[in-house]
C-alpha cells in the first residue's frame, strides 16, 4: 500500500498520479501531481533528489515536459509511483505534500492547435435526425472518416472560467431573415480531449500504430455550443462561431499509461476502413462521464461505445501531411450512449427543445444565465479499480 492516506472514493489512487498546474497564494506556478486529495510539488522533490531534467517540473506549463517525449513519461510515471510506494521516499516528500483545497489549478499547457472530432455514432445520428429530419441521419462520409474541424486554440480555457453566452447571428426555420443577438440554445458537449506531446515532421502522416508515440493523455472537455449560431452557419463549411467562443478543460492530464488498464477493444466498423485507418490493436476506453446541471445529475454518457478511436483520430488528421505540435488538442467529439440518460448534450437530452427535462423541479431546455455545469469522468479498469480523471466545470454569464 502506498503511504499516503487516501480518502475513500478519492479520483486520484496511486497509480493514476495525473499531472497539472498549481499555484500556492502568490507563488510562481509550477507542476504538480494529484494523489488522494493532496498535490506533490514537483518541482521542490525534483530538485531535492538532482533529477535529471527536474528544470521542467518548475515550468508554468506542462509544454516542456510533454515535448521530451515517451521515454521522459515512461520514466517519470515510474519515479512518480516509486515516490509514492516506497516507504523510504517519505522523508523526501511528504514535506511538499498540499491539500488541493489550499492551490489554485491553473491550464494544465499552452494549446498550440485545437481539432474536435465527431466520432460518436450514437450523437452524429442524434443531431443528423434533428438537423435533417428528410435524409439519412448519417451522411455518405461518416463511416469513412472520422469527421473533424479545427477550432480556436485560443478560447480553449482552464476549468472553473466563467462563460460569456455567445451573440450572432440566428434564423429560424419559419423566419424570413436572420437576427442578431444572444443565443438562446446554449449548449454543452461531452468530450474527451488528447493531449500531444511529441511532434511529427511536416508531410510525415502519424500512423494508427504510432499514436502512444505522440499523444501523452488525456482530459476532460466541454465544448460549449450555441446551437442556433451553429445551425444557421454550418452549411457549407461546418461549425464556426457557434462552436468557436469557449472550450473548458479539466486541469489534471491522465497519462494513457494510467489508462491502459482500462483500454477495451474498438468495436466493429463496417464497411471495413481504409489501409491508413487500420489496425490490429485499435482500442478505446471504459470511461464513464457524469453531467450536472446546478448540482443534478442528468446524464452519464459511456465513452467506450465511440466509433472512433483516438488512434483513427490522430492519423486522419494528420493523413494529408499536417503535422502536430507539442500543446494539440484533439477531442472525440460529444460522447453519446443508447440511453436517454446517456446523451452528452442537452439538444439531444430535451431533443430539440422539445422533450423538456425536469432540474431541481423546474423544466430545463438549454442553459440559462447563472448556470452552473460540471463534467466529471472515472476509468473503469479490467480488476474494478477506478482511474478518476477529474472534472471540469463552468458558469454562464450574461451576454455583453
Amino acid at each position: 500500500m502506498t503511504w499516503i492516506e487516501i480518502p475513500a472514493n478519492s479520483p486520484f489512487g496511486p497509480e493514476n498520479l495525473p499531472l497539472g498546474i498549481f499555484r500556492v497564494g502568490d507563488e510562481e506556478p509550477r507542476v504538480g501531481a494529484a494523489i488522494g486529495d493532496q498535490v506533490i510539488d514537483l518541482a521542490l522533490v525534483a530538485s531535492a533528489q538532482m533529477l535529471d531534467g527536474a528544470q521542467v517540473f518548475a515550468e508554468p506549463t506542462l509544454n516542456a515536459f510533454l515535448a521530451r517525449g515517451p521515454r521522459t513519461w515512461h520514466a517519470t510515471r515510474g519515479w512518480l509511483l516509486q515516490l509514492v510506494w516506497n516507504s523510504n521516499e517519505r522523508d523526501a516528500v511528504e514535506p511538499h505534500l498540499i491539500p488541493q483545497s489550499a492551490v489554485t489549478m491553473l491550464m494544465p499547457f499552452e494549446v498550440a492547435d485545437y481539432v474536435d472530432f465527431y466520432a460518436s455514432e450514437r450523437h452524429a445520428t442524434n443531431l443528423g435526425r434533428l438537423f435533417r429530419p428528410d435524409s439519412a441521419p448519417l451522411l455518405p462520409n461518416w463511416k469513412h472518416l472520422p469527421v473533424g474541424y479545427h477550432g480556436r486554440a485560443g478560447t480553449v480555457v482552464a476549468s472553473g472560467t466563467d462563460i460569456v453566452r455567445p451573440s450572432g447571428q440566428r434564423k429560424a426555420p419559419a423566419d424570413d431573415a436572420p437576427t442578431y443577438g444572444p443565443s438562446q440554445r446554449l449548449d454543452i458537449e461531452v468530450e474527451l480531449g488528447f493531449v500531444v506531446g511529441s511532434p511529427s515532421k511536416l508531410g510525415k502522416p502519424v500512423s494508427v500504430d504510432d499514436f502512444r508515440d505522440h499523444v501523452y493523455g488525456v482530459v476532460v472537455v466541454n465544448d460549449w455550443s450555441a446551437r442556433d449560431l451553429q445551425a444557421w452557419e454550418y452549411v457549407p463549411l461546418g461549425p464556426f462561431l457557434g462552436k468557436s467562443f469557449a472550450t473548458s478543460i479539466s486541469p489534471w492530464v491522465v497519462s494513457l499509461e494510467a489508462l491502459e488498464a482500462a483500454a477495451v477493444p474498438l468495436g466493429k466498423q463496417e464497411p471495413a476502413v481504409l489501409p491508413y485507418l487500420a489496425g490490429a490493436r485499435l482500442t478505446n476506453y471504459d470511461i464513464t462521464f457524469e453531467v450536472y446541471l446546478n448540482g443534478q445529475l442528468v446524464s452519464s454518457p459511456p465513452y467506450k461505445e465511440m466509433y472512433w478511436s483516438p488512434a483513427q483520430m490522430l492519423a486522419h488528421l494528420s493523413v494529408n501531411g499536417a503535422s502536430v505540435r507539442t500543446g494539440d488538442l484533439f477531442a472525440s467529439g460529444t460522447v453519446s450512449g443508447a440511453r436517454k440518460d446517456q446523451r452528452g448534450s442537452f439538444i439531444e437530452l430535451s431533443w430539440g427543445g422539445r422533450e423538456p427535462l425536469t432540474v431541481n423541479g423546474e423544466e430545463r431546455t438549454f442553459l440559462q444565465d447563472g448556470d452552473d455545469v460540471t463534467i466529471t469522468a472515472h476509468a473503469t479498469a479490467a480488476d474494478g479499480t477506478l482511474i478518476g480523471l477529474g472534472s471540469v466545470t463552468g458558469r454562464i454569464l450574461p451576454a455583453v
